[in-house]
């Protein structure tokens, strides 16, 4: 895209379902339609219909990606994809990063701006995590090489932007660098009573009668990966016996549909689309957030329909979340200690205003978000641009 004479792109890991990240790309490119979008590898379905019109350049892992369907196994190949793309028409870069974005390689008079979700964390803070659910010399091997890359590449960054204040603590205790905070884009979702009936009655065709009743159920919106605690979460309204909806992919759904003791209570839905997503956050009593986060985007859409929210006390949720007010915190991802949360959040339920919930999410405005972005921007083109 060019701003004048400035030439921008944007560049992401890799294109293959909708999460926080993908989310706050979109904005990106709404911001900046005419920039190409660099990326590993992409699912075409997923971007046609996902950014309609952007022009999607992925690397050369594209043709192995959709040979294997596994973009795990391309892991070890991630550096040198990122350094092969030839950047050098361009006077600013956009990385969007969640890993290894951060390390593309530019000419030293093109700025190279990272919008960073967090360091990689399946590389640092999650490692051992990451180890337990992948065992193996190799797996550690390849971190170990993986991670001295990954510190090396964050050099190459001219400006980090953070996306919470924990995710600038991280990035400065693992890649030594400052960064600026700029809260992520919360793009109000359409809200409406018959879309939600619809989307009920699509997914759960013999329980309507329990999802139809406003306030009846909690809610879960995550990927569905071991260091989310969804089975934590699972367990404890297993022992209250109170109904709760999970939404999301990843691959821990199956090991994660052998918890629910009652399919009536406990529904794993996998993937909805935000058409539907809406009606789900608008008719459910409260949010869970078992995991920690650097920001937690879908607890903040669920703040955006006035829903409090129990969450594990760190991460970037200490930011937003006012015990009494508009949630409560549980201490330690243990079953037991997240079912005295939700009892807390139950004897205190009168108390949440929708309307002083929904006041709290205001400072995370998509119009907000494109004032910082299109400011740091502008401050940040180059003087000596190519013609």
């Amino acid at each position: 895209m060019e701003i004048g004479k400035w030439k921008i792109c944007l560049v992401h890991d890799w294109l293959l379902n909708t999460g926080g990240a993908e989310k706050t790309l979109k904005v990106l490119h709404e911001l900046y339609p005419e920039a190409p979008i660099y990326t590993f590898f992409h699912n075409p379905k997923f971007t046609k219909e996902f950014l309609p019109g952007a022009d999607i350049r992925p690397s050369f892992l594209q043709k192995y990606y959709q040979f294997t369907r596994r973009h795990r196994w391309l892991l070890p190949f991630l550096p040198i994809a990122i350094e092969s793309f030839d950047l050098s028409a361009y006077d600013l870069v956009i990385s969007s990063s969640v890993g290894f974005s951060k390390g593309l390689i530019t000419k030293p008079q093109t700025k190279h701006i990272c919008y960073c979700y967090s360091p990689t964390r399946w590389l640092w803070d999650w490692q051992s995590e990451y180890r337990k659910e992948h065992p193996g010399w190799g797996v550690a091997i390849l971190q170990h090489f993986l991670r001295l890359w990954d510190h090396s590449a964050a050099g190459r960054v001219d400006q980090f932007i953070a996306i919470s204040k924990t995710a600038r603590e991280r990035i400065k205790k693992y890649y030594q660098a400052e960064a600026k905070v700029i809260y992520p884009p919360v793009d109000r979702l359409e809200s409406g009573i018959m879309n939600y009936e619809l989307g009920i009655q699509k997914k759960n065709p013999d329980h309507d009668s329990l999802f139809l009743i406003p306030n009846s159920y909690f809610l879960i919106v995550s990927r569905l990966y071991s260091f989310k605690n969804i089975a934590i979460a699972i367990e404890a309204f297993n022992k209250l016996k109170l109904p709760l909806v999970i939404i999301g992919q990843g691959p821990q759904y199956k090991k994660l549909k052998k918890l629910i003791a009652d399919p009536n209570l406990i529904q794993l839905l996998g993937f909805v689309p935000d058409s539907e997503l809406s009606a789900y956050y608008q008719a459910a009593r409260a949010f869970i957030m078992p995991q920690e986060e650097d920001f937690g985007l879908t607890a903040i859409e669920a703040m955006d329909f006035g829903k409090p929210v129990l969450a594990l006390r760190r991460g970037g949720t200490l930011e937003y979340i006012m015990p009494g007010i508009n949630g409560e915190y549980f201490d330690d991802p243990l079953p037991e200690i997240l079912a005295d949360g939700v009892r807390r959040l139950n004897e205190n339920y009168k108390n949440y205003s929708p309307l002083v919930i929904k006041k709290a999410v205001e400072r995370f405005s998509r119009r907000r978000f494109e004032k910082e972005i299109g400011e740091l921007v502008s401050s940040s083109i180059p003087t000596n641009t190519t013609s």
